[in-house]
């Protein structure tokens, strides 16, 4: 009998190939921002998770989703979720290489940058756990606003040991931290929140109302807004109490979402709950946004990591996929819009790192004020579409579960809605332009020498500059901060990326012929900038 089922035509499985070596814009950027002390470190983790068992643990940390459990069997109350041991594996890796806290614990310089190595790497593979990673490491600075608390909670925090399950918090190795501000009758506008915060004789406050979204509800600390008698203010939400009780917070249901779904979020209740004040009463929003901001950068990261996850899997199937008598990759249409995705990919690299390298620099703040607003609308934004793009790239090989895009196409939508969608954003670009003009100089300074060597950026910026200076109302918001957004990734790839890169970024995105979809506007070089990005 002839044998008829012979797999031919598909390519091999795409592992094995180091995550941090592979990707040689990240690695460039890790020397230009003074963190390539991470290398031996990234190169470590990179091969972990290249290999068969992590791309395992990722599908089935999203194919078997954390489940609640409200009581125990006999009835008792005990707000737990559950979790696939795949989940706890990534948890593991991303505490043990410091992903949560490394700039906390790392005085050395280029920490920040060091980190978003990390957690790019992270993210690329499992993104679902990056959301209790990233809070852990953005609540720091907003507890600082505390020093006593922050003095008893941040070693434990900065640990590399990660340490599950629901006891006192001076009874673990480690501690993860979560966050809970918005409300369902408020949303975004967190003044709108009723929780009610009251004052107890021993200092502390309880807390009545409830959540609508709470992330990470099994980390052993939450920062969350309430209103105490002197306005809106932040607290510190520990899980347990001390004496081994279980705070009074209440686990109504876990969201069932589009994507995102190996992590746990959850609708909360909290009844007279005991919280630590961080900060003055009424000065919440002021504290909270150091959390914020860092959380913001971590969209970024998280967006711009996918984005290689996308291009390093389709440059990799047509570069093993044959049709029509050739190799995909090899047909001119088909290298066009994976040139243009690697394109999209590393400009999200670049801002990515230069981003994370100005929280390092006390210098940058003015540039940072601006920058993390502009960088999580425009790289965010462009995740979706990037995603679907690279998805089609594998026709339907790309569209069904085993395949990990499918996964990054439902997750993506996520980074530009968390902390903050587009709006919101764009919002924050106009109180930062108002409010901090100083902000708005430093973002053109670091423009003006790329601006010197390419033509169509010196012309696009003299754009913007137009724009600031007649003026901007909210109608005009969004397309002001995507041309922030494009002057800046043209200006970090006319600086550092091969010349190639940058040409095609000029020539697809700035000017009056730029294409509408990937691979519309002819790409220079297409060849060479498809190789750069192919896992090696």
């Amino acid at each position: 009998m002839t044998e008829t089922h012979t797999v031919v035509n598909q390519p091999p499985p795409l592992l094995g190939r180091n995550l941090f070596d592979a990707n040689r814009p990240l690695v460039e950027a890790a020397t230009r921002t003074g963190a390539d002390w991470i290398a031996d470190d990234a190169r470590e983790l990179g091969e972990v998770l290249a290999g068969p068992d992590a791309a395992r643990w990722a599908e089935e940390a999203h194919r078997y989703p954390p489940v609640l459990r409200t009581h125990d069997r006999y009835g008792n109350r005990v707000d737990e979720v559950d979790f696939h041991p795949s989940w706890h594996r990534f948890m593991g890796l991303a505490v043990e290489h410091g992903a949560h806290a490394m700039p906390w614990a790392e005085t050395r310089p280029g920490a920040h940058a060091a980190r978003a190595v990390t957690l790019s790497l992270l993210a690329q593979i499992e993104p679902g756990h990056c959301c209790p990673i990233s809070m852990t490491y953005a609540a720091v600075p907003a507890l600082r606003a505390e020093p006593a608390l922050a003095a008893e909670w941040e070693p434990r925090i900065t640990s590399r040991t990660y340490d599950f399950g629901l006891r006192p918090a001076a009874d673990k190795a480690g501690v993860l931290v979560g966050m809970a501000m918005t409300e369902k009758q408020g949303g975004s506008d967190v003044r709108a929140n009723t929780t009610a915060a009251t004052p107890t004789a021993d200092g502390m406050y309880t807390l009545r109302g409830h959540k609508w979204f709470c992330s990470a509800p099994m980390n052993d600390a939450f920062l969350v807004l309430a209103q105490a008698p002197g306005g809106l203010t932040c607290f510190l939400l520990p899980r347990v109490l001390p004496d081994g009780t279980r705070n009074a917070i209440r686990l109504q249901r876990l969201k069932d979402k589009l994507g995102n779904r190996s992590n746990a979020s959850a609708e909360i209740e909290l009844h007279d709950a005991l919280a630590h004040r961080v900060g003055d009463e009424g000065r919440g929003v002021a504290v909270i946004i150091e959390m914020v901001n860092h959380t913001r950068l971590d969209c970024v990261i998280a967006t711009a990591a996918g984005m290689r996850q996308s291009v390093a899997e389709a440059t990799w199937h047509a570069a093993h996929r044959s049709a029509f008598g050739s190799r995909l990759v090899d047909q001119p249409l088909m290298t066009q819009v994976l040139a243009d995705l690697c394109v999209e990919s590393e400009a999200a690299t670049a801002v990515m790192m230069r981003l994370a390298g100005a929280y390092d620099a006390p210098g940058d703040a003015a540039f940072r004020r601006l920058a993390t607003a502009v960088a999580k609308y425009w790289v965010c934004k462009r995740g979706p579409g990037h995603a679907a793009e690279a998805l089609e790239c594998l026709g339907g090989n790309g569209y069904i579960e085993e395949a990990p895009l499918a996964r990054r196409y439902r997750e993506q939508p996520l980074l530009s809605i968390w902390e903050g969608s587009g709006n919101v954003i764009c919002l924050d670009v106009l109180r930062a332009l108002s409010t901090s003009p100083q902000s708005a100089e430093a973002f053109l300074a670091e423009i003006e020498p790329a601006a010197a060597e390419d033509a169509r950026l010196a012309a696009h910026l003299d754009g913007v500059k137009r724009t600031l200076m007649s003026g901007v109302d909210q109608t005009g918001a969004r397309r002001l901060t995507e041309d922030l957004g494009l002057a800046l990734q043209a200006s970090l790839l006319v600086r550092h990326a091969p010349a190639e890169v940058a040409d095609a970024f000029c020539a697809t995105r700035l000017g009056p012929d730029r294409g509408l979809a990937y691979g519309a506007v002819p790409v220079k070089a297409a060849k060479d900038i498809v190789s750069r990005h192919l896992p090696a």
